[in-house]
């Protein structure tokens, strides 16, 4: 629905400006060229007033609440992807943006610099003649905003596509290596570089390795998760007794704490997965059952580290090599609600 809203605005945001500059400029030479003839204008407010269409603000300010429309439908709704919506309104900036350099902008600039426009204008105040230049050979709103924000738009999608990409931890299926609240950094670049919304990978890069911190979309679903590589393609992996085997040999695990001192109900436990060495959560309470399965060639076994509090392939199946984002490396903030400032106490690395 979200996305359906931002695909219906951005085309009707290039339609409304596109007539304007076409139909809208051709109104505007017209009613200045019959200014100057019959000299009807004393002042630059009354040229403008004459000579700039009505119909230019109103049809802004229904692209302007369109637009706003779309915001509210994101906040309220909460289905809008966006990677898509970075692409949609980068691919929208970069139309307007060529367009307008390449093909208005010198019909503009002739129009206001011929021999009588120009000579019309220039009997007005240096001040005023800058004003009425920017209004009769300027860009228009649409335009002017676009090509502000096209390259800012451009470089983030660049940067969240191919380099790093901020994301935020939603759940507590990764405690106590990520916590509800934690923004991490994700690499874009170790597992392949992919085009953005689609995910097709251009460029072979690496590939996830055991115990790896990935980020992902598990299969069917929209949302991205955040669980750590298990298992690989060929793999066996199996689950006895809240203990880890891979390919029949055991996952060291050794006891740290029991919490609370009092009445323990949570065992955290030092596991050695691969190369990587990192902390996990069993919950005394609950015992989730026993498993055995071999990953499919091309996809990913994926588990929290909060073992007995994890949605995970142990729920919805293995991971596709295409539904992977990228790699979680580091924490770079703490917020976990507004009613609290941000912290950097778990700022660092991701085990």
């Amino acid at each position: 629905m979200v996305n359906l809203i931002l695909l219906a605005v951005s085309v009707a945001t290039l339609l409304i400006w596109v007539l304007q500059e076409v139909k809208g400029r051709s109104q505007m030479r017209t009613a200045l060229k019959w200014c100057v003839e019959k000299k009807t204008a004393t002042d630059a407010t009354t040229l403008r007033l004459q000579a700039y269409p009505g119909w230019f603000e109103w049809s802004f300010r229904l692209v302007a609440f369109a637009w706003f429309v779309w915001v509210i439908s994101v906040v309220m709704i909460k289905d809008g992807d966006f990677a898509l919506a970075l692409v949609v309104l980068t691919i929208l900036a970069g139309i307007i943006t060529f367009i307008d350099r390449f093909v208005f902008q010198k019909a503009r600039e002739a129009f206001v610099n011929a021999g009588n426009v120009a000579a019309y204008i220039h009997n007005y105040m240096k001040d005023e003649q800058a004003a009425l230049k920017h209004d009769f050979g300027g860009q228009l709103p649409i335009a002017e905003n676009a090509r502000s924000f096209f390259p800012v738009l451009l470089v983030v999608l660049v940067l969240r596509s191919f380099v790093v990409e901020p994301f935020q931890i939603p759940s507590a299926s990764m405690v106590p290596s990520l916590e509800i609240g934690d923004y991490i950094l994700v690499n874009k670049f170790d597992y392949g570089l992919r085009l953005p919304v689609v995910g097709t990978k251009i460029l072979e890069v690496g590939e996830p390795q055991r115990g790896d911190v990935m980020v992902f979309f598990p299969p069917d679903d929209k949302r991205y998760f955040i669980k750590r590589v298990i298992g690989l393609p060929g793999d066996t992996v199996r689950y006895v007794n809240k203990q880890l085997y891979i390919n029949g040999e055991i996952v060291p695990q050794t006891l740290v704490a029991e919490v609370p001192p009092m009445n323990p109900i949570t065992q955290v436990l030092r596991e050695q997965l691969g190369t990587v060495e990192h902390q996990i959560h069993h919950d005394k309470r609950i015992y989730r059952g026993d498993f055995e399965v071999v990953v499919e060639p091309g996809h990913y076994f994926m588990m929290g580290d909060n073992r007995d509090n994890s949605s995970d392939s142990r729920v919805w199946g293995q991971v596709p090599e295409e539904n992977i984002v990228g790699k979680a490396f580091a924490i770079w903030m703490h917020w976990q609600s507004f009613s609290e400032l941000p912290g950097f106490d778990r700022v660092g690395r991701i085990r």
